[in-house]
């Protein structure tokens, strides 16, 4: 026999961490299927601690009867192992199968979610009854081994257990997601739970110890009815700590969410300090447990204080803004700083969480050795584990779907606390005369009934540090600057309105603004309103006769309204998760009016995925306006295999949009986001509304339409788009930056994998590009390239209409193209419109410059000064005057007296800069070889200029080696040792594209 049980330590410590990595992954998998809705959350949990509660009543039913509890502890061990190893292929085979064959049959949507929950429970239902009894199974039979201090091993048992767990949180959630995605994560928890199993079988196979006594019905037999009513107060003293303990957990995680960000890392950071506060409470009574005097007084007075702390952190929780404020203000935006974030998060977390939690960690070694210590036997380590579990059931059911949204934040940590407090009391009234002096009850009661009853009238949590995103930009919102409209700590979000100075209304869900719109009339409207308007406008433009509509996600309510004003829009399907949006979004009405009371207007509270699988609607136009990606669980709305179920839902000539920030984001996220959509559509677009987002949209079938002008035709819609600049469908046009001929290769050049649930790319890293402020804003050059690449590539016909754009600050380059159709009126008329501020001075001075060199001969003398005025003049007109409107500037110039006079540089650059407007591939080639084999020393962005024409040039004449080899002789000169900027990287991908 082993002599030393320091082993069986270390193998429950893994236990733990393999156990809370199949509590993370499962969550993951069903939510794909249920959705994340609050209840399909709420859902998930229950199976797995309903599972566990179950194992953990069998054994404190059966398990006295067993000879070898460690065997049977290897074999759940093993059980658990091999069902995870199999679960990823047993899952998609069941979703597939679901969705294809058996949902579509189903009919209600009532039945499709019974349905849902019934497959839910049998893929892990079973392997969590498995996980429920190996704390019992291990616990009892280490006892066995080691009888002399039950109460230490329980404790000590419970404390490496924990420890192990929140070892598996920050594994699974920081590297092995990352590295290996859901199925590798899942095969690893079972590769290690098949190792421990044989590791305990070849350690324990001979060992035939015998139990300490009967099952818990035999021992309540041969007891009086007062033991049995003790040990059932015990359990119910189980059950109650164990839901004022969700109720902490559930009401903290809301909480720090407001200080911490939202992300799936917050998350598990949060998760993390929040059992490692159990193992430092079970580690700390270890030594203690055995020695008590009194264990039940001190039990009581464990469960008063634990509620005096859980209270307290009420008052602790104001100050973690201005802590989370310095950190942004002071943290350096690098990896270095990302990894101090992190460690700082965590550490607030635990400032909040950990005393509380390090009481929590007590109780359930106290319970158990309390009734250890009355005769309960073995059994009871698994009845209170499973009444402990129970309570966590209750208290996650009650928090999420009753107490958060009619108690609030405070009312949830204070009914936590309140039932540790009476649950104390309670204990502390029972315990035994010669347990209880005459004073201490009465004292502890008023303290306990003071405290709580304090809190809940002075204690008051500040909404305009809640709703600041403190955590994004280190901003606390001012109150002299804000009004403050709304507040509701909804099922999955806590919502805020708030209304600045300027008359600019925002909604906020846990700190993040999801949308903007300028109250005052007026007012200019803001870029935020430029998205939400385009998202519903640009889609109805490219699909006219687009009846149904489906958008996922309210904000504000703007783009569903925008939508309605087109009449011939039959039907809108707004899809929110959160029914705090729904309430919140009201006060925007007026603006929004259309979203409430349009009778062509339904807001389902639902998750897109559930709704989609449930109703199963197509429509003709899809719009998908979630929350930013980094927000936990809001990635798999930007996935292959949502894109795959969003495709189904389409009519044949349906579009999709998605919309995608580009600020705290890089390319390559956007790029795996792209990839994503290319797996499931044949073609897309890529539009950008203002200077932040961008909109991709994708037809179920054939190529992108034109957009259509009918759409300006409806008088409340050309109202509308007119207040965000929007006058004309070239503004529309403008806004497209490519489409899959444009960028299809440039997509593929890149090494990240497409996002996908399985391998969620954006949630692993969103978090970490908004920490470092990244951005993808290097997309918005293909609006204003100095050459027309994005066309020239993808062989599209260049525009005929004279250029009509309408400048807004929302979308700088419309400002680009006010200059230009300033230049071109200046050039074909003669004279600057002096009412024009669209033109900078050195914009000015060098279109004077160069009407001088054909006009004024000699006026203009320094070589250096034609030159750049020269190309900074054709920069500015080409990426948006039409070949028309360019050749008429190049006639008149020519048409000048000193055109003659041009130096040979001078000619070959006009020549080039002709080639460009006509579209011409081999002027292009050979203006540019000329200017490039003269050998002169141009500036790196000349450089530039002329090696992108020449590449152009060449590829559109399918000369892809040219093309490359005159990337490879002048790359050096151009970049050094940089990575080359977008327009090369995909100047380059096209070269070398098979």
């Amino acid at each position: 026999m082993i002599q030393h049980g320091r082993i069986y330590y270390v193998i429950f410590t893994i236990s733990g961490f393999s156990g809370l990595i199949y509590e993370s992954i499962w969550t993951h998998y069903l939510k794909l299927f249920l959705g994340h809705a609050a209840y399909a959350q709420t859902l998930v949990l229950a199976i797995f601690m309903g599972g566990m509660a179950i194992g953990s009543w069998l054994c404190s039913r059966f398990s006295g009867r067993w000879s070898n509890l460690l065997a049977g502890y290897a074999v759940a061990e093993g059980i658990i192992g091999l069902c995870a190893l199999i679960f990823h292929e047993l899952f998609t085979l069941t979703v597939d199968v679901s969705y294809t064959s058996v949902i579509p049959q189903l009919g209600l949507p009532l039945t499709v979610t019974a349905y849902k929950w019934a497959i839910s429970v049998l893929l892990i239902l079973p392997p969590s009854i498995l996980l429920g009894m190996t704390f019992p199974l291990m616990t009892a039979g280490f006892i066995r081994l080691f009888p002399e201090r039950p109460g230490r091993s329980i404790a000590l048992l419970y404390c490496v257990n924990s420890l192990g767990a929140t070892a598996g949180v920050l594994a699974s959630g920081f590297i092995l997601i990352r590295v290996a995605g859901l199925p590798g994560t899942i095969r690893t928890a079972g590769i290690i739970n098949v190792i421990l199993a044989l590791t305990v079988w070849l350690l324990a196979r001979n060992m035939r110890l015998g139990s300490e006594g009967g099952s818990t019905a035999e021992t309540a037999a041969a007891g009086s009815a007062q033991d049995v009513g003790r040990y059932r107060l015990f359990l119910v003293a189980a059950l109650v700590t164990g839901a004022a303990s969700f109720l902490y957990e559930i009401g903290w995680i809301r909480m720090l969410s407001l200080v911490l960000g939202t992300s799936t890392h917050a998350f598990e950071l949060m998760l993390s300090a929040f059992i490692f506060g159990l193992a430092a409470g079970g580690l700390w009574i270890r030594r203690r447990i055995d020695l008590l005097a009194a264990p039940v007084r001190f039990l009581a007075l464990v469960q008063v204080i634990m509620g005096l702390l859980a209270l307290s952190s009420l008052l602790l929780y104001g100050n973690t803004f201005e802590v989370m404020q310095w950190l942004i203000a002071n943290l350096e935006r690098t990896g270095t700083g990302y990894a101090l974030f992190n460690l700082s998060s965590s550490a607030l977390a635990m400032a909040i969480m950990l005393p509380t939690t390090f009481c929590a960690g007590m109780t359930l070694p106290l319970i158990t050795s309390v009734l250890f210590r009355e005769g309960a036997g073995e059994q009871s380590i698994g009845a209170v584990y499973a009444a402990n579990t129970v309570g966590a059931i209750v208290g996650v059911f009650f928090a999420i779907h009753v107490g958060m949204p009619l108690l609030g934040l405070k009312g949830v940590i204070t009914l936590g606390a309140g039932l540790d407090i009476a649950l104390g009391l309670v204990l502390l009234w029972s315990a035994p005369a010669g347990c209880r002096s005459r004073l201490l009850p009465g004292a502890v009661t008023v303290a306990g009934i003071g405290a709580v009853a304090a809190t809940m009238a002075f204690v008051q949590l500040d909404y305009y540090k809640m709703g600041s995103g403190v955590y994004r930009y280190g901003v606390l919102l001012p109150r002299n600057g804000f009004r403050h409209l709304f507040h509701r700590d909804g099922k999955t979000a806590t919502v805020d309105v708030f209304l600045d100075g300027m008359g600019a209304m925002r909604i906020n869900t846990n700190g993040k603004t999801d949308a903007t719109i300028m109250m005052d009339p007026g007012r200019a409207a803001g870029m935020d309103e430029a998205t939400q308007i385009l998202l519903a406008a640009i889609p109805m433009a490219l699909h006219p006769q687009g009846g149904t509509v489906a958008a996922i996600g309210l904000g504000s309510g703007l783009t569903t309204h925008t939508l309605l004003l087109n009449p011939l829009i039959t039907r809108v399907d707004t899809v929110e998760i959160e029914a705090g949006m729904v309430a919140a979004a009201q006060n925007f009405r007026p603006n929004v009016e259309r979203a409430y009371t349009d009778p062509r207007s339904r807001i389902y509270l639902d998750d897109a995925k559930t709704f989609f699988t449930t109703f199963q609607k197509k429509y003709d136009i899809i719009i998908s306006e979630p929350s930013n990606p980094w927000v936990s669980g809001v990635s798999g709305l930007f996935s292959e295999e949502f894109y795959r179920l969003i495709r189904s839902h389409l009519n044949d000539d349906g579009l999709f949009v998605q919309w995608v920030q580009l600020y705290e984001i890089n390319i390559d996220l956007v790029m795996s986001v792209l990839k994503a959509i290319s797996a499931n559509f044949p073609d897309f677009a890529i539009y950008a509304p203002d200077d932040l987002d961008i909109l991709i949209v994708a037809p179920k079938n054939g190529p992108i339409p034109a957009p259509d002008a009918t759409l300006l035709k409806h008088p409340a819609l050309a109202t509308t788009l007119n207040r965000i600049s929007i006058t004309g469908i070239q503004d529309i046009s403008l806004r497209k930056l490519g489409d899959r001929k444009t960028f299809g290769h440039l997509i593929t050049s890149y090494p990240v994998r497409a996002n996908s649930d399985y391998f969620p790319l954006l949630d692993q890293n969103a978090a970490r590009t908004r920490f470092l402020n990244e951005s993808a804003q290097e997309l918005l050059s293909f609006a204003r390239l100095p050459l027309p690449v994005a066309e020239l590539l993808s062989g599209a016909v260049p525009p005929q209409e004279p250029t009509d754009i309408t400048s807004t600050a929302a979308f700088t380059i419309t400002q680009g193209a006010a200059t230009a159709m300033a230049l071109r009126d200046y050039f074909l008329s003669g004279h600057f419109d002096q009412t024009d501020g669209a033109m900078s001075g050195n914009d000015r001075n060098d279109a004077l410059r160069v009407k001088r060199m054909f006009f004024e001969c000699g006026a203009v003398s320094n070589s250096n000064e034609r030159f750049g005025s020269l190309f900074a003049t054709a920069e500015n007109m080409i990426p948006f005057l039409t070949p028309s409107e360019l050749r008429q500037i190049w006639q008149v110039l020519e048409s000048g007296p000193c055109a003659s006079a041009l130096s040979p540089v001078e000619r070959e650059c006009l020549a080039l800069f002709k080639a460009i407007s006509r579209r011409d591939s081999s002027g292009m080639v050979e203006a540019a070889t000329q200017l490039l084999g003269r050998g002169m020393a141009f500036s790196p962005s000349t450089l530039r200029y002329l090696t992108a024409a020449g590449m152009t040039g060449h590829l559109m004449q399918g000369r892809k080696g040219d093309a490359y080899g005159l990337w490879s002789r002048h790359r050096v000169a151009m970049f050094g040792n940089r990575e080359p900027d977008l327009l090369f990287r995909l100047l380059v991908a096209e070269s070398t594209s098979l």
